[in-house]
């Protein structure tokens, strides 16, 4: 069997990120159905909006997460070091990629304690696939992975869809919801549990709140489509088909968003997938996220410098701050309870 080189499917993914898509996937993240109701005497002083917000111990000044997008090949070095920098200047949230090829190949690539020397304050997210904490290495895996960046928490990231298309993906998810219990129950930090981009349903959103997870990342459709993404990296025909069919495959974030907080009002929720602007964020906090996360969006910035991913991240939180203006949202808990309408 032809040994997979981990190192270079992250290379491929990267590229094709990097450039423009062939084709574009259809289906919407679902935020564009919702309008907020205008409040056109706000009784609020703009620059007095409060963004600030409290997890797992720590104060954001802004509810936003850099989503996990690159992780263990040499180029993302410079990537993570210009995320974690800007983390640390506007004092956001931070989540990196898998660290699969940083713990099996030992070249971490700046997925090392160096980012918890550049980023001393920020909220910081390990990050492992489902795949490689299940049996008896899997919480010998979880463990480094914190370890290695000084972690706040451990993301799970959950692709199945992604790993059924890919020729040399992971084909055995038996025995996932066992290992994610036995590493709430036992890593010592908290669990969360995202998809890539397929959205989690409520059946299995209510699965991982009874194992004992700290938070879900909804992750939905809209955005990077992962199943166009392995097409792009198809070596043949048939395996392009085969991924192509499922490039618009997925619950749309803002209805994934919508019914698992209905349903679980107590679970602490990202919303991630698609996520656009401040507008799209919003929507997203009065739908009930704890958190906004973005990945491709911020990614061609990243690339550039530490001050491109500022300006980015600069202008999402000004948007949501006139949003916060134009509801009578004085800070985010009151934002949360804004008016939505259909569009």
């Amino acid at each position: 069997m032809k040994k997979i080189d981990h190192t270079q499917r992250k290379n491929e993914h990267l590229d094709i990120i990097f450039r423009p898509p062939q084709t574009e996937p259809q289906v919407s993240t679902g935020f564009a159905e919702w309008r907020f109701q205008h409040c056109a005497l706000p009784e609020l002083d703009l620059d007095s909006i409060d963004l600030k917000c409290s997890l797992f111990g720590k104060i954001l000044q802004a509810p936003l997460l850099i989503s996990s997008m690159t992780g263990g090949v040499h180029r993302a070095h410079a990537i993570n070091h210009h995320l974690a920098e800007a983390a640390q200047v506007l004092g956001i949230s931070m989540g990196v990629g898998s660290q699969r090829v940083a713990l099996e190949n030992e070249a971490n690539d700046g997925l090392n304690r160096s980012l918890r020397q550049i980023a001393p304050d920020i909220l910081l997210f390990a990050n492992l696939g489902a795949a490689q904490i299940r049996g008896e290495r899997g919480f010998n895996y979880a463990l480094r992975a914190v370890q290695m960046i000084e972690a706040d928490a451990l993301i799970i990231h959950l692709n199945p869809l992604q790993e059924a298309l890919q020729q040399e993906g992971d084909r055995n998810w038996r025995h996932i919801l066992y290992a994610i219990e036995q590493l709430v129950t036992k890593l010592g930090v908290p669990i969360i549990v995202k998809e890539v981009g397929s959205g989690l349903s409520l059946p299995v959103a209510r699965q991982l709140a009874e194992a004992g997870v700290s938070m879900l990342d909804v992750a939905g459709a809209g955005g990077t489509s992962w199943a166009a993404i392995e097409a792009e990296r198809a070596s043949t025909p048939y395996h392009r088909a085969l991924a192509m069919a499922f490039a618009d495959w997925g619950i749309p974030t803002a209805t994934a968003l919508r019914e698992i907080h209905e349903a679980l009002p107590n679970m602490p929720l990202i919303a991630s997938g698609g996520i656009r602007n401040g507008v799209d964020a919003a929507k997203a906090y009065c739908m009930g996220a704890q958190l906004v996360g973005q990945a491709a969006a911020v990614i061609h910035s990243a690339a550039l410098s530490t001050d491109a991913v500022i300006e980015h991240f600069q202008l999402i939180i000004e948007q949501i701050k006139v949003a916060c203006f134009c509801t009578g949202s004085a800070d985010i808990a009151a934002l949360r309870t804004a008016v939505l309408l259909p569009a």
